[in-house]
């Protein structure tokens, strides 16, 4: 890591210049990058930690992790939503190793330190052996979150008490995410349980490639579409109707034809189903989204969640060390969906995008290679190209918000993404974090309306 010379701070200059296309291959191998990732980046992000429908009732939990740090999602008897540390206060053990339940308790292996579930310290065990004073349980909970907050059924959380509020951080990235989360009436859920997996790769490699690497799926990805679909191939890219777009380090990549990634399912009783509420979709959403929702698309939110939204596989990449990430992956569908239909998309899923999957035993192959490689010490020093369609920005948009630029074949995406990543590792606060996109909704507090094609 470099200093600045003029500002005497951290710099990471050396290791890309976006505006000529190109990164720094040491940014996935290099210990101490990885480390500083977890304070300026991980321990400063809204992180995703929950789907509203994984805890409906008081007492319901599942555990998962913010960069390294284990925590317990739980809700409470008020119906709000608590997260805090998997550690125990007294010597770090955890106080909980279910991956979900209910409970009223959370009770350490080590010493019976007992917790309610809201993380407040309630006994001990042979609590006789501590004196008066020794001490005080309502300062010895479960340390909590700094904050907590939902957008539409995705519960985020930050440990970093100077992060700005969760609307801010999505930013015009919800005008995109409600093509997943509010297509139809009543919500999305997750169903059919989690699975858990682990690459030898670096976290960013599996975020940047859902961000918008469409470029590598006819390629690498078409024994597995030609199995799944008769032999059909891939679906061709249209680059004059295709685009990437960017907010806040999240984005999205997508074409118009509203129909590739449900096709890449092999699935037509879906495809039948899509068609269907389409036009209400267009009703609710306006007519550019209901075209892009079900195309050949991918999608990451900062800094390390992504999704299909076709596809209707969502995941998280947490990381685990330079070289190697734990993959959580779930199936999100419409909360109002036939149960024949989600049962439908669930095993889609499970052939494309689960461990086995056609496709995902293909990109886990290619993301080891990636980071085994870099590692190479002379390797390591070259440099990675990123120009791929660096002169497409599309000024204004009538229509799309955020950092957009033409055609599906683009590092667009990715380059914004390692901005805000630089930005993100650069910055003393989170607040000192530089805006890059003016928001085009002025302030408004909810995107609730039928795009902006119906403004």
């Amino acid at each position: 890591m470099g200093i600045d010379r003029f500002t005497g701070k951290p710099s990471y200059g050396e290791y890309m210049d976006l505006n000529e296309g190109w990164v720094d291959r040491r940014i996935f191998s290099d210990d101490h990058i990885y480390e500083q990732e977890l304070y300026q980046i991980f321990a400063r992000s809204w992180l995703f930690v929950a789907h509203e429908s994984q805890i409906p009732n008081p007492g319901d939990f599942v555990t998962t992790y913010m960069g390294e740090d284990g925590v317990i999602v739980c809700r409470q008897k008020d119906n709000s939503v608590k997260v805090f540390l998997n550690s125990c206060p007294h010597r770090g053990n955890r106080v909980c190793f279910a991956d979900a339940g209910n409970t009223r308790r959370f009770v350490c292996n080590y010493h019976g330190w007992a917790f309610d579930g809201a993380g407040e310290l309630q006994g001990m065990h042979e609590e006789y052996c501590y004196d008066p004073g020794d001490i005080d349980k309502s300062k010895n909970g479960l340390k909590q979150v700094a904050n907590v907050d939902s957008y539409k059924g995705l519960i985020f959380a930050t440990f970093d008490e100077e992060a700005p509020t969760l609307e801010a951080w999505l930013g015009d990235f919800r005008w995109y995410l409600d093509m997943l989360l509010d297509n139809e009436e009543g919500g999305t859920e997750f169903i059919g349980g989690c699975i858990s997996s682990e690459i030898g790769a670096n976290w960013k490699f599996g975020v940047e490639n859902f961000i918008g690497d469409a470029y590598h799926a006819g390629w690498t990805h078409d024994s597995g579409t030609r199995a799944m679909n008769d032999g059909q191939p891939f679906p061709p890219v249209d680059m004059e109707n295709s685009y990437h777009a960017s907010v806040n380090g999240h984005g999205w990549e997508f074409g118009l034809e509203g129909v590739g990634d449900i096709f890449l399912l092999g699935r037509p009783k879906v495809m039948e189903y899509y068609n269907d509420i389409r036009p209400k979709m267009a009703e609710r959403l306006g007519k550019m989204r209901s075209q892009i929702f079900g195309s050949v698309a991918s999608a990451s939110i900062f800094p390390n969640v992504s999704f299909l939204p076709g596809v209707s596989t969502f995941r998280q990449w947490h990381p685990k060390g330079p070289w190697k990430f734990a993959l959580q992956t779930w199936v999100i569908v419409n909360k109002n969906m036939p149960d024949d239909i989600k049962e439908e998309i669930t095993k889609g899923v499970m052939q494309t995008f689960g461990p086995g999957g056609a496709f995902e035993m293909d990109d886990g192959e290619n993301w080891e290679n990636c980071t085994s490689v870099n590692r190479g010490v002379v390797t390591r020093h070259e440099r990675l190209h990123y120009r791929c369609g660096i002169d497409r920005r599309v000024e204004n948009h009538p229509i799309l918000p955020g950092i957009v630029y033409q055609g599906q074949y683009n590092d667009a995406n990715q380059r914004n993404f390692y901005q805000h990543w630089r930005d993100m590792m650069e910055a003393e606060t989170v607040k000192g974090v530089p805006a890059r996109y003016e928001s085009r909704f002025n302030g408004r507090q909810t995107l609730n309306f039928s795009g902006l094609d119906k403004l």
